[in-house]
């Protein structure tokens, strides 16, 4: 006997001619596997014969990554699509300020992203060329001055010579001039200038100056992140207030990225979410800390679904088994160790790695979960040549 697969010419006028997967009698569900079909003699058939729109060589299939499952009801959540962005957690990050004015230097390039060590010297202030002159020195001076004072009234307090209350005053002053030399004197690496070191391990998430900017102290100098927790903010719509209450975990995709991330794998947990709308739109804030071992990018914008309510009993399939043309979604149903046949169906909601299936398959059907886009080409082209061979 021999057995042919379909060729592009044949198909087309299949489709022409025999539509696949229209239902004649009104009633969706209905397909080409509830035609009856007459094996020839010494073939041997399945206890349910079928007709096969698309037939693969199995290796052919196994070599093209074609994967199928069986589709059971399971639940799943009520979802609700939303924007969001990503960004660094509370305590993540910390500011580096100048300590004295002067003129800044970089120590090292300090570009954002930057990896950074705790303690690893990053800009010099130097104030040699000013009129104030260097820090370090003018609080050298200070110090021994005070220290001297002090020495002077320390041996005269005990013949009663200066007050109680004069020699506290000046011990204060000394005690301040020598904490003010030494806090300089640690940070000053050489007589260049006070040397400002990273205070926490990360990476360079901006720097605020420029080299050779004039700063003041408590000036803002660099921002670093440790990037270890982050957050995940989604803006909602304020018409799914009603569904905030029982939200608890999300998946989220960056538009830098098509992976989709899920905040329970990132051992997340839902921080708070918004009792209401803030000034600039009708949005509720929705907030997760999360992980960051996947890599993200703090500031990052993403895509967001979170998961409400969860429903039992709903059929869904993973996003990559969907195929779609001219807004009509499909799935390929595979019917037995060879043959497959295109199905339309209608979906409802997703959750970023799998989508609902409201019609269109029945529990127990073995859809194509991997490989939907080559069992397409297959249809249409020789890009995965059919089994063809004689008995």
């Amino acid at each position: 006997m021999k057995r042919y697969s379909i060729t592009p010419l044949v198909l087309l006028a299949s489709l022409l001619f025999f539509p696949g997967c229209k239902h004649q009698h009104g009633e969706e569900g209905h397909h080409h596997e509830d035609e009856l079909h007459q094996p020839a003699d010494g073939e041997k058939d399945h206890q349910h014969p079928h007709h096969h729109d698309i037939v693969i060589n199995p290796e052919h299939a196994r070599q093209a990554g074609i994967v199928s499952q069986v589709i059971t009801p399971s639940p799943f959540y009520q979802i609700v699509p939303v924007s969001g962005q990503v960004t660094a957690a509370q305590g993540e990050e910390q500011t580096l300020v100048a300590t004295v004015s002067g003129v800044v230097r970089f120590n090292r390039s300090l570009t954002e992203g930057t990896s950074i060590a705790k303690g690893a010297p990053l800009f010099t202030i130097s104030a040699h060329q000013m009129a104030e002159g260097d820090p370090a020195e003018r609080a050298r001076i200070n110090y021994e001055a005070a220290k001297k004072e002090f020495e002077r009234v320390e041996g005269l307090i005990a013949d009663k010579i200066v007050s109680g209350k004069e020699y506290n005053r000046i011990k204060e002053a000394y005690e301040t001039a020598r904490l003010n030399y030494e806090a300089l004197v640690a940070n000053q690496a050489d007589a260049g200038g006070v040397t400002l070191t990273a205070p926490i391990s990360g990476y360079i998430k901006s720097t605020l100056v420029h080299e050779g900017d004039f700063v003041t102290a408590g000036q803002p100098l660099a921002a670093i992140s440790r990037c270890n927790r982050l957050y995940l903010r989604a803006d909602v719509p304020e018409r799914h207030y009603a569904a905030m209450s029982s939200i608890r975990s999300a998946h989220f995709k960056t538009s830098y990225n098509d992976s989709v991330y899920s905040t329970t794998e990132l051992h997340g947990r839902l921080l708070s979410y918004g009792r209401s709308s803030g000034d600039k739109g009708y949005y509720i804030p929705v907030t997760f800390e999360i992980d960051n071992a996947a890599g993200l990018i703090p500031g990052a914008f993403a895509e967001v679904w979170l998961q409400a309510a969860s429903r039992p009993d709903v059929l869904s399939v993973p996003v990559q088994a969907l195929t779609e043309e001219q807004g009509v979604c499909y799935l390929y149903i595979r019917q037995d160790e060879e043959g497959y046949t295109r199905r339309e169906v209608k979906t409802g909601g997703c959750d970023g790695r799998n989508i609902e299936i409201t019609s269109g398959i029945h529990p127990g059907e073995r859809v194509v979960v991997s490989g939907a886009y080559q069992v397409r080409l297959a249809s249409v082209s020789k890009a995965i040549p059919g089994h063809s061979h004689e008995h």
